[in-house]
């Protein structure tokens, strides 16, 4: 594969200038009943991706908000080249409201409504024609030579251990310093897994606002559990972060801040949010995977670096996520679903640069096409942060 890592990967150029590693043709579904006919489509259309969730009504003003800018915004990732906004036609997320926002991107979009189109079976036809027209556009669009600093990568921890915050995250913070470095963008995300080292993250603040919002974000976290009677500051509530050896939230936090490099934090944004800066930015996620990934993706991230001590086949239906281990025994049990080791670090064989640099190495190649296991293995997992009652 063709490569140039000293800044340099081939993306595809979209419309509004922004830069995809990925060309798919996303279906989105705006409601969960019409979850599974976009699942038909998929099956029918080589060259689509889609997801199943269990949202899209009942839902009211910042929770509908959310959802809302969520769905937008994973239809105008770049790694998105057209959408295919398929809806029920009575639910609150209305196809057309969706759809409407994406193509103001100048991004290629059709919609499609079970009730309108008199049932599933014609829904899966329409939406299968439409599809299939935007896949043949799409696979006429060529790599071209784009920059790093077009890249918004997104970091998570998932599934720790005691050698998390030794190997893998100090690595990917080398990658972070270096994405920032090139003029590109990393997000910090998981707000509950960053209990503990706020007051490190908030001195590297760019200024008096976002230090204080750094603080307020976390407060916020701690007041949710609080009012379900849980103090997740120096509980656990991971079975598999007990089990790796760590003994608190806080302590967990203090390894997974290290994701963060020791860049200037520019940015605080809420869940699902695209940058408005470059370099390192916060977003406010919850510590739940699958949640905090989708709220990355919808919020422009192309790729993802996913670090665990434990192992996990976690992938994104829309950006590709890099698996990274904190130990080799585990890499070794689980190379199926794991991308790179980083437990030379801990064996003493490389140092924390070394397997940064490996990453940074590995994102050129997966940038330009190299295919993750996850994408390999179609894991394509979804999941929105709800912060509101259903109605």
């Amino acid at each position: 594969m063709e490569t140039n890592n000293e800044g340099k990967f081939l993306g595809y150029r979209r419309h509004d200038g922004k830069v995809g590693v990925r060309n798919h043709v996303l279906i989105l579904p705006t409601i969960t009943c019409a979850t599974q006919a976009a699942k038909q489509i998929t099956e029918l259309v080589h060259g689509t991706v889609s997801f199943i969730h269990q949202h899209g009504c009942a839902q009211v003003g910042v929770d509908y908000e959310q959802t809302f800018r969520t769905y937008v915004g994973l239809g105008t990732n770049p790694n998105v080249y057209g959408v295919i906004v398929l809806g029920l036609g009575c639910e609150t997320h209305q196809a057309r409201s969706v759809a409407s926002e994406i193509a103001k991107t100048g991004k290629r979009v059709e919609t499609v409504s079970i009730q309108d189109y008199g049932g599933t079976l014609s829904a899966i036809a329409e939406g299968a024609k439409a599809a299939t027209k935007l896949v043949q556009e799409a696979s006429a669009q060529m790599r071209e030579w784009c920059d790093f600093s077009e890249l918004i990568i997104g970091t998570e921890c998932g599934g720790s251990d005691a050698c998390s915050g030794l190997s893998a995250n100090p690595a990917v913070g080398v990658v972070s310093d270096m994405i920032v470095e090139k003029g590109g963008t990393a997000i910090l995300a998981e707000t509950t897994e960053l209990i503990g080292a706020e007051h490190l993250l908030a001195k590297r603040a760019k200024n008096e606002r976002v230090a204080k919002r750094a603080y307020e974000i976390i407060k916020a976290m701690e007041n949710r559990s609080i009012l379900m009677g849980v103090d997740i500051r120096t509980g656990n509530p991971s079975p598999g972060n007990i089990k790796g050896g760590l003994s608190s939230l806080e302590e967990k936090s203090l390894g997974a801040a290290n994701k963060a490099g020791k860049s200037q934090l520019n940015e605080i944004i809420d869940y699902a949010e695209a940058p408005t800066e470059k370099g390192l930015v916060w977003m406010d996620t919850p510590g739940h995977d699958i949640e905090q990934l989708t709220g990355m993706v919808a919020g422009g991230a192309q790729v993802v670096l996913f670090t665990s001590g434990r192992g996990t086949p976690t992938g994104s239906p829309i950006a590709p996520v890099i698996k990274i281990s904190t130990n080799t025994p585990m890499f070794e049990r689980m190379s199926e679903n794991m991308d790179l080791d980083a437990g030379s670090i801990i064996d003493g064989k490389e140092t924390v640069e070394d397997v940064g640099k490996r990453i940074f190495d590995e994102i050129g190649m997966v940038c330009s096409g190299k295919l993750t296991k996850a994408e390999i293995l179609k894991q394509h997992d979804f999941g929105i942060w709800r912060i509101g009652p259903t109605f």
